[in-house]
């Protein structure tokens, strides 16, 4: 019968594989634990980094229907469970490692696709999302100028042709209600004369 702890770790570990957009695995061996809560806290809130036995990883991992990650379980691993943008947390890991060469990235998974250790540190050579939705928005922006510009001209011709046909429809009414104005004033006196 399985220890209910170990039972309870294997959930809690699955759902982090579950509720993570990237999971990526590291050797730690060498570094202190002064360094470790270093690392923990240079990678933010949207990543938890985790020092996991390797059995009780692949057995969650399983359960969790993550794949690919049996080769990468050798050795001390900790895996960096990453809620937030996985090309901010590569870079973090990247910065780390190149300040304490002891931790030594394995591989992992993004967002459901297995990558190497190398694909790994090219994701940490792209712009995080935050700098690529500022860089469309700005793009989006300037289009939105140009276009609006295209359109100010022809827009404010509708705006002055409608604003016309109005103008002209109330009139038209205007005078349409003067003739029955009158020929209500005239119909008592019509009657009168009967």
């Amino acid at each position: 019968m399985a220890n209910p702890e170990k039972v309870a770790a294997v959930t809690e570990i699955a759902d982090s594989f579950r509720g993570a957009s990237a999971a990526v695995l590291t050797e730690y061996r060498g570094l202190t634990v002064s360094q470790l809560t270093e690392l923990r806290r240079s990678l933010g809130t949207g990543t938890q980094y985790a020092v996991i036995k390797n059995t009780l990883t692949k057995i969650a991992a399983e359960q969790a229907g993550v794949a690919g990650l049996d080769e990468l379980l050798v050795g001390p691993t900790a895996v960096a469970f990453v809620t937030g943008d996985p090309v901010e947390a590569a870079k973090g890991l990247r910065d780390f490692a190149r300040a304490n060469p002891a931790l030594i990235v394995k591989g992992g998974i993004v967002e459901g696709k297995t990558m190497s250790a190398d694909e790994i540190r090219k994701l940490a050579d792209l712009e995080s999302r935050e700098v690529l939705l500022a860089k469309l928005a700005g793009a989006l922006n300037g289009s939105l100028v140009k276009a609006v510009g295209l359109f100010a001209a022809p827009l404010s011709q509708a705006v002055r042709l409608a604003e016309a046909l109005r103008a002209k429809r109330e009139e038209e009414a205007a005078v349409s209600e003067v003739p029955a104005a009158e020929a209500a004033a005239d119909a008592p006196a019509e009657a009168a004369a009967e």
